[in-house]
This record gives C-alpha cells, sequence and structure tokens, in this order.
C-alpha cells in the first residue's frame, strides 16, 4: 500500500546525524570501529545525588500518575532560583517558567503556537538545523540570516534592517553560539532585544550552552525589558550531563506561557515526577559541579586543538560550549570534503559545518565528548 506524506514533510529531511549515525552502525558491522567526534552528547554522569533523587522517588508508591502540565512546582521553583542564583533574573515560578520534556520539543511547542501558514522566521545561518525544520513543519518560512567570522559570529543588524520584515513573527538566536562557540556580550543582547521590539518580533532564545567553559552565564532575559518580546529555552542536557533524561525549560512573560500551554498541553501528559524532582536537584548543585565539569572538558578541549592543528584548520581558543569550530585548509572544497576524507580514511568522524548553513561550509565542529584517550587514539590514526 503506497501512502502519501503530509505536505508539510515535504522539503523536511532525515535529520543529517539519524543519517549520518546509520552510516557509521554499517561501518562499524565491517570492522571500521569509527571514533565519532560529531555529536554533542555528554558521556559524563550526573551527580550521584541526582540519580540517588530518582531512585529513591522512583521506588515510591505515589509518584507514578500523570503530573500537571505545568510541571511540578518543586522543579518550577528550583528553576526560578537556578535563574536567580546564575543569571540575575528574576522569573515567576507559577507563571513566567514552563518545564519541557527537553529544550528540542520547546522550538516545536514555539513555531507551532505562532506561526501561521506563510508567517516567517529569521534562522541563523550557521546554526541549529531543528530551528528550520520546526518553522517548516509548523508552515512558515524560514528566512536565514548569515553570520560571518569577521563580525565575531553576530547578528547584522543593518542588513537585517534593510529585509523586509513585514511577515517575520519569530527571531532565533543562539548564544553561546552553537556550532561556533562564540560568547555573548551585554551589547549583543541589548542590540537583540530592542531590534525584537523595534519590529514587534518575538525572539526565541535558545541557550543549553552557559555554562560549558564559560565563568559568566548571561540569559537575554537579563537585558532590562526582555520579557516583552523574549522567549528563553534552556535545558540540564549539558550543564547537568542529563541529555537522555530529556529535561528542559522555557522561560517568558505569563501571557507567552499560558499561550504556548495552550499547544503543549494537547502534546504530552506531563513528565514522570523523580524525573522532575531529580532535575530539582541537579539545580541546587553549586559551583564546584561546573569547576569540575570544565576541567574536563578543559583538557579534552586541548586534545581537540591538536588534532585540529593536525588538519592543518585555524580556530580561536577563546571558544566556548561542548564543541569546537574551526576554518578548514583552503585545499578543501568544504567542511564536507575534510570530514569524509577523515572518516573514511582515518576512521574517525567529525561534523561538516555546511550541515548547519551555508556559512559553516568552509568549517568543521569537533564535540568535546569523549575520553581523553579517545582524542589521543583519534589523533593517532589522523597521524598514519
Amino acid at each position: 500500500m503506497t501512502v502519501a506524506t503530509s505536505t508539510r514533510l515535504e522539503g523536511i529531511g532525515e535529520y543529517y546525524f539519524s543519517q549520518k549515525l546509520r552510516e557509521i552502525e554499517e561501518l562499524n558491522k565491517q570492522g571500521k570501529n569509527i571514533i565519532n567526534l560529531g555529536i554533542g552528547s555528554p558521556d559524563l554522569p550526573p551527580h550521584p545525588d541526582v540519580v540517588k533523587v530518582l531512585q529513591e522517588e522512583a521506588e515510591k508508591s505515589n509518584t507514578h500518575a500523570y503530573q500537571s502540565y505545568k510541571g511540578s512546582p518543586v522543579l518550577r521553583n528550583a528553576i526560578a532560583a537556578w535563574y536567580a542564583r546564575w543569571y540575575g533574573v528574576t522569573i515567576n515560578p507559577d507563571t513566567e517558567v514552563l518545564p519541557l520534556i527537553g529544550s528540542k520539543e520547546g522550538i516545536m511547542h514555539i513555531c507551532m503556537t505562532y506561526l501561521n501558514d506563510g508567517d516567517e522566521a529569521l534562522i541563523p545561518n550557521p546554526g541549529y538545523p531543528t530551528y528550520s525544520s520546526a518553522v517548516k513543519l509548523a508552515g512558515g518560512k524560514a528566512v536565514s540570516y548569515e553570520m560571518k567570522e569577521g563580525n565575531n559570529w553576530e547578528p547584522d543588524f543593518a542588513a537585517l534592517e534593510q529585509m523586509d520584515l513585514r511577515k517575520v513573527k519569530l527571531l532565533w538566536v543562539n548564544y553561546p553560539h552553537m556550532p561556533t562557540g562564540q560568547l555573548p556580550t551585554v551589547a549583543l543582547f541589548e542590540k537583540i532585544v530592542a531590534f525584537g521590539k523595534k519590529h514587534n518580533i518575538l525572539v526565541c532564545h535558545d541557550n543549553p550552552y552557559s555554562f560549558i567553559l564559560n565563568e559568566t552565564p548571561m540569559s537575554l532575559l537579563s537585558v532590562e525589558g526582555a520579557k516583552e518580546v523574549v522567549i528563553e529555552l534552556n535545558s540540564l542536557s549539558k550543564s547537568q550531563n542529563m541529555a537522555g533524561w530529556r529535561v528542559g525549560m522555557l522561560c517568558a512573560a505569563k501571557e507567552r506561557i499560558e499561550e504556548i500551554l495552550r499547544f503543549k498541553s494537547n502534546m504530552d501528559s506531563g513528565m514522570f515526577l523523580p524525573v522532575q524532582l531529580a532535575a530539582a536537584k541537579a539545580l541546587s548543585l553549586g559551583k564546584d559541579w561546573y569547576d569540575d565539569i570544565n576541567a574536563i572538558y578543559t583538557a579534552r578541549r586541548e586534545k581537540v586543538f591538536e588534532l585540529l592543528q593536525l588538519l592543518h584548520c585555524e580556530f580561536s581558543k577563546d571558544q566556548v560550549g561542548l564543541f569546537v569550530w574551526a576554518k578548514i585548509p583552503a585545499t578543501y572544497p568544504s567542511g564536507y570534503a575534510l570530514s569524509d576524507e577523515v572518516l573514511y580514511n582515518a576512521n574517525v568522524f567529525i561534523t561538516p559545518g555546511g550541515i548547519f548553513g551555508s556559512a559553516g561550509n568552509g568549517y568543521i565542529r569537533v564535540s568535546l565528548c569523549g575520553s581523553i584517550e579517545k582524542f589521543e587514539e583519534a589523533i593517532n590514526r589522523i597521524k598514519k
């Protein structure tokens, strides 16, 4: 039987990493033993106390029912306290925060809540591919805005002002920026908020990397008046090593939370309570937790620098986050070419920058999610 797929899937391909992981699986079946340095899935465990809370709460007989669509008050209060402690941002736990089953679902929720057919959303190039896919699935039109290394991977606001913005409802931004690792400045955040206010555009800030290799976590909501136009997504996947637990959050003004909840409440029936309570514990961890994690990532990053130097790539040592972004030698036509050469000749997978948009074609990205021994083995393979 042949069944036609919906028109909303037109132009939506399978996620790049989904395809590539299948190829790597086939290569491994051939005995290649591929070292995967492509995906930012933390290989370190959460804090033991977090796992302990999950175990203890899961053993109770009264924690297995459906939960509130708005999340447990315990988790919402923990999120508000976390924002106050680390970002200096005051949010009302009852009205201005919405726990998510991973922040990736929040991207879809936002697009489905606000976009009608033909509405436009500004998407960073390079940027996370899911922004564009979610916009298209919601019936909107993804309009990319190019960012360049020479402009510190910031939006070119002069160029944005020259665009026809009449149909634009959303602006997607992401700092610390993925894939480039560029840190934000207060001035940049102020410009973003001012742009959203001027053009009546809802600014959607995706903020999962602010604690990784970064001593000064920032929230776009810290800008005065930001709640008028900003929705911020955040996640425990990277900062707390809880990627598979699927715990995220959406912080915004009360009106935005209520609007998005109208969609979200029709999509799921809440998050498993023991996971929420364990997440609350994770958010209460002190500076020692982040320092210990970042010490590990710092050592790994030095190995990645060594690997990239072997490949004659150029890169900034000031970038943050779970990856290192690097410019490829001019002898390669694209990051795809260098990625494939390393994969098929050295059995090491590195992400081509072009999957993040045309502005990433001349770059590659290496994940820090692997042991020192894993990086040393990758280096040795490339040397051969």
